[in-house]
Parts: C-alpha cells; structure tokens; sequence
C-alpha cells in the first residue's frame, strides 16, 4: 500500500492536533530542542486581528550550503524530519521526530511566518497558509538581524479569542514540566490584551513525596516515576511523560491502566517511560506496539507497592476522620447539656453529681462539677490542683463579647417552686467572658418572678398556674450587646425520678466499629469500656457512610439513642421519642 495523495495526508494528519494549547506547546518544544535558553511568547493584536508570536534565542532553522536557513527542506519534508534522522546518528536531547508539529498553527491561526537569520546575519522569512500546500521564502528588512527563531500566527482563529496568557501559562507548566526543568530554559508569556506577564514555571505537585518506590526497569530502558500520595480527590491524577513531555494527562484514562492504584485518585505526578511511541498526529497517544506492552508489564510491581500505601494512607484517614468527628459530637452534646435541665440528663456520669430528686420536686443544687461543665469545662478534663493554678495560655484568654447562652436554655419546673438560670457570655471563640460584663434579666412572656435580675445566675419563681415563660437576658459589654432567651414549662406534675450518678467521673465515651451485618442493632453502650459499638455492616451504616456530614447525623443520632436509653430506661415508648426529639434538636444545632 501507498499513499495516493501525499498533500491530502498531510492535511489529514495536520488537522488531527485538535488542541490549539498542545499546538503551542509543540512550537515551543521546537525552541527547546534548538537548544533555547528564553523563550517569549507574545499574544497581542494588530491591525484589528490578533496575533500569537514565539520568540526564542536557540540556533535557528538549519542552514543549506549557502549559509541561509534551510527553511525549502523544512517546508517540503513534512513527515521526514531532520530530527528523526539526528537521533537515528544518536543525538540526544531533542523530542520531536514526524516533521509535523510546524503544521500544527493550522489549529491556531490561518497563517504563519517564521523568520531566522543566515550565517551573514541578514533575516529571511518563510510564509505559510493554512490549507495551501504552497510556501515562500524571501529576505526581511531589518536593521539588525536577531539570533534564533521567530514564528508569528496571524490571524488567529474564532475560537482562539478565549485563549489568554494565563491559560497558556498553566498547560505549559504542566507540559513541558521536566523538560523545562531539566534544560533550564525560560519561558516567557506576554498578554498585551490583558496587560499581564507570566512566568511559566514547572507545576508543583501536592501531597507526600514517595521514597523508597521499587525500581521500574525494562529490557526497553529504566522508567522514573515522581509520585505524590495526596488526600483522595477526583482531581487527583497521574500523568505519563515520554522525556519529559505530557503524552497523556490521566494514565488512567488509557484503557489498559483503568485499574488500581491510578483509578484510586490518591496520587499525583507522572512517571515517564522515554520507549514507549507516540501517535504522529496528536502526540496526546500512545501506539499499542511491543514498548506499549512492556511500559504495562513494567509497572506491575509498582502498582502492588502503590496499593499498599494508599491502603495505609485510608486507615490513617479514617482514624483521623473518627478522631475529627468524635470532637464534633462532643462538642454538640456538651452544648446540648449546657440548654438542657441538669437534672433530667446524666450523660454516662461524666457531671459525678450527688443529685437526690424530693417527692416534692424541689431541686437541689447541683456539685461544682456541674457548674464546672456549665461554665465550659470539657468533660473529664482533669481539675488544677488545690494552691496551684494553671497557667492559662494566651490562646485561651477570652475576647470581646459576641453572644450569650443560658443554662438551661429549656426546663420544666413545679408550679410555686424556683429554678435557677445562668448565662453564659462567650467570645466569637465560644470563650467564656469573665469581665466587664452587666446582667439584666426579664420575663419577655408569661408569668413568674425573677431575682437577682443584675446577676449572671438568677433565679424563676413559677407562678401558682401551669404555662409558658420565655425568659429574656440582656449581656452588655462596652457597646457590644448580647441576647437570648429561656423556657420554663410549668407544670402540676413532674416526670418520675431519675436514677442517682455516684461514679466517678468518665468522661464522653468514644466509638468503634462492629461488623454484624447479619443483626439488626445499630449501637450498644459497652460500659465496662466506657465505650459505643457502632455497626458497620447494618443497611443504615452503610446508607449514611456515603457522605461526611450524613454520616456525622448518623453517629450523633446513635449517640442520642443511648443517652435517652440510659437516663430514661422503663419510661413509655412515646416518652422516650419526646426525648429524643428534644435531644436530636439540640445536638444538630451545633455540628
């Protein structure tokens, strides 16, 4: 078989380069291998069209044998380029190899001149059309003749209005990323339409570099790989170089390579194989020839040693995404407690109080542990010994006021008796605020008493009849004012007692994963543990572990589920429920 029209081919080939940045690239890539150590690359416009120009100070076209630049041999040995040939006489260093990247300004603009000075530092200009197989060479006028290459596209094309320095900045940075490191070479972009200059310098990768990775080596030659283990993203990709230019973006997106560890999107970087052969057209490809085998046999022990890092990397993910939640959940229920009756609530002995409830429903007061939890104290956070203060860090000194809750935000007392309600001043923080403050206490709505309305802990007296009262605290600060409010249920009867908390202190539990796919429990408190045994294999588990924040509700909902089961155990099914909503409401404001 042969070709029967070489110039249909040419086009054929020529249009196959659909990507006007990977177009630029390639011309670039060409001042490189001239050995160019600047390279400008100017976007502008003149005479109403815009223009894309390449500069660089590399040896130029090669000359004939009289000392002009060869540019007849360039123009009518597409497909036979002298750079194929170098290399076959084993010079190194240069990447192009089919004689088609100059075609390739067919995707950015409609024609292209390139000038190059001769031997006698006079400038000659070759000039092509796009479509038209013709070309010509004629002497340019300047004063005087500059060393190395200039190509200049003009018109450029419709769709070439978008392509802005920054964009072509970007691909260059990921493209020619080795090649740009290893040769040194500047590259330069100038967008006189945006009135902005970059620098193209060699992307930077995310993530922990990988040491110690097994060799990769081939009967063809030695591969090297640069990879980064990074936090699973969709973004997360690994390229493939061929000396150090991008032939793929995604390995993964090569059929044969769409399989763990590249499909994990946990890594980042690229790994070059400088044997494997490129498609003529695009150079975006790879050919599935005998070097295309080797490169996936090759990889075969890397990827099992990738494997088992990124396995490694997800455990550690997921104990720092428990650690991360259980704060979380934490936080949530200790302001939970904080809006909620101290008496009604014990959660698993962390508040130690010494709480005996009266036949009459009178309300003892609660131990300092208690108020130590109302006034912020982390659960079981270890108390500073007697005549020795801690020393605070300057973090932990509270800022300027910036809102206020009160303790409990939500209460049910006996008609005719009392409760006492504390307010909570808090710094953008969540700090508590000691100084400067002034209190004033109101009943916004419904009926009752209030003393000590100038103190941060006042008291409710109920009123003879069952109803409602919103209760309204006013904080001052300066200029800085904060609000909130309270409710008081009053009622004739009081809920039954509550068990008596004589342990000692514990603190919030944590949690662990059971797998007991076949059961239908969804947690169990372990108390000898101090501990909640979640199960991972139930349909709900796995349901909520399709996203963070659904599974944090989950966990917080289990959380609520045990707390309402221990401090109200043998109260009636639609009790419990009530309770569970009012705690499910409280938690959820905070996460």
């Amino acid at each position: 078989m042969r070709i029967g029209n070489d110039w249909n081919a040419i086009t054929i080939i020529a249009l196959s380069q659909s990507n006007p940045l990977k177009a630029i690239a390639e011309l670039v890539e060409n001042s490189i291998d001239a050995k160019a150590h600047s390279v400008t690359i100017t976007r502008g416009r003149q005479g109403g069209k815009q223009f894309l120009t390449i500069r660089d100070d590399g040896g130029g076209v090669p000359r004939d044998a009289d000392g002009r630049p060869d540019f007849r041999y360039v123009a009518t040995h597409i497909c036979d380029s002298i750079k194929r040939r170098l290399k076959e006489n084993g010079v190194t260093g240069i990447q192009g190899e089919f004689g088609i990247g100059l075609l390739s300004f067919w995707t950015i603009g409609e024609s292209l001149a390139m000038t190059c000075a001769s031997a006698d530092q006079r400038s000659y200009q070759m000039v092509m059309h796009k479509g038209d197989p013709g070309y010509s060479v004629s002497p340019k006028r300047t004063l005087v003749a500059e060393g190395g290459t200039e190509v200049y596209i003009a018109p450029l094309l419709e769709g070439m209005r978008g392509l802005s320095g920054e964009k072509i900045q970007w691909y260059l940075a990921s493209e020619l990323r080795d090649r740009i490191r290893e040769t040194g070479v500047r590259i330069t972009v100038i967008d006189r339409l945006a009135r902005k200059q970059y620098l193209v310098e060699p992307r930077q990768y995310e993530g922990q570099l990988l040491h110690q990775l097994p060799a990769v080596r081939t009967r063809l030659g030695d591969l090297y790989a640069e990879l980064y283990l990074n936090e699973q993203r969709e973004t997360n990709c690994v390229a493939l170089f061929r000396q150090g230019t991008r032939v793929a973006e995604d390995l993964a997106s090569l059929d044969d390579f769409a399989r763990p560890p590249w499909t994990l999107r946990y890594l980042q970087g690229h790994i070059d194989a400088p044997f494997v052969s490129l498609t003529p057209g695009t150079r975006t490809g790879l050919v599935r020839d005998a070097a295309y085998a080797v490169l996936s046999q090759g990889l075969e022990s890397l990827e099992q040693r990738l494997i088992e890092l990124i396995e490694a990397q997800r455990r550690a993910q997921e104990e720092r995404a428990g650690r991360d939640q259980l704060r979380v959940i934490q936080r949530a229920f200790r302001e939970a407690l904080l809006a909620l009756p101290a008496e009604e609530y014990d959660w698993f002995d962390i508040r130690a109080r010494t709480f005996r409830p009266a036949a009459s429903g009178a309300r003892e007061v609660a131990s300092p542990q208690t108020l130590e939890l109302a006034d912020g104290v982390l659960p079981g956070a270890p108390e500073p010994t007697q005549g020795e203060p801690r020393q605070r860090e300057f973090f932990e000194y509270a800022g300027p006021l910036f809102s206020v809750a009160v303790s409990p935000a939500s209460s049910i007392v006996r008609v005719g008796e009392s409760r006492m309600l504390r307010a909570l001043p808090r710094d953008r923080a969540r700090r508590q605020v000691e100084r400067d403050l002034e209190f004033a206490w109101r009943i916004a709505e419904g009926m009752g008493e209030i003393d000590g309305i100038r103190n941060q802990a006042a008291i409710f007296r109920a009123p003879a009849d069952p109803g409602v009262t919103r209760i309204e605290v006013q904080v001052r600060q300066g200029d800085t004012v904060a609000t909130t409010e309270a409710v008081v249920t009053i009622t004739e009867e009081l809920l039954a007692s509550f068990s008596q908390a004589m342990v000692p202190a514990q603190g919030l539990p944590g949690y662990s994963f059971e797998n007991a796919a076949s059961e239908s429990w969804r947690s169990r408190f372990d108390a000898a543990r101090n501990l909640i045994l979640v199960n991972n294999g139930h349909r709900d588990f796995v349901f909520a572990s399709r996203s963070k924040a659904l599974k944090l509700r989950y966990l917080v909902r289990l959380y609520a589920k045990e707390l309402i089961m221990r401090n109200f155990a043998g109260m009636p099914a639609e009790q419990l429920l009530e309770r569970m909503i009012e705690l499910s409401l409280r938690t959820e404001e905070h996460l």
